[in-house]
């Protein structure tokens, strides 16, 4: 019986294993950050508009499931890559209230937030960090969008 060999398909699972890692190093790089001191968050430019919607509108939907959808006020220091833009308006499309210049009435509950993207080896690694919780997840990003390549990785904070 004589099968078939694809270096592509051989490479696979060394592939996963480095988007893993990757993600793992960026998880574990985690900074605090409060309302004073956002931290800039940054996004490769080169990443399509549908593909910054996708990946947005899926980590949005993770990270409100953590703190709860639409309960507070994001404050957020986008760039103006298509990924920041993205992100903006999914925060708006759950009902968060999203502030980019960190000024807000001093009885308004703010939840400081910053994302991370990468590319790396073919795949997006997305991470998305507040205060309390910490999301990553890897991305197969296509011409349409992008589609979750990995489990999402959840990390609270104490």
């Amino acid at each position: 019986m004589n099968i078939p060999f694809s270096h592509s398909r051989a490479l696979q699972p060394l592939r996963n294993f480095a988007a893993a890692c990757t993600l793992t190093i960026l998880l574990s790089g985690c900074q605090s950050i409060g309302t004073d001191n956002v931290v800039a968050s940054s996004a490769p430019p080169e990443i399509s508009g549908p593909a910054a919607s996708a990946i947005a509108g899926d980590m949005v939907s993770r990270l409100s499931e953590q703190i709860g959808p639409g309960k507070a006020t994001v404050a957020l220091k986008t760039d103006t890559s298509p990924f920041g833009q993205a992100m903006e308006a999914a925060l708006k499309g759950w009902g968060y209230a999203v502030v980019t210049d960190q000024k807000t009435d001093s009885g308004t509950t703010v939840i400081p937030l910053a994302y991370v993207i990468l590319a790396a080896d073919g795949q997006v690694l997305a991470r998305l960090s507040t205060n309390s919780v910490e999301l990553g997840r890897a991305y197969t990003v296509t011409a349409n969008g992008a589609t979750p390549a990995s489990a999402l990785s959840l990390m609270r904070r104490g």
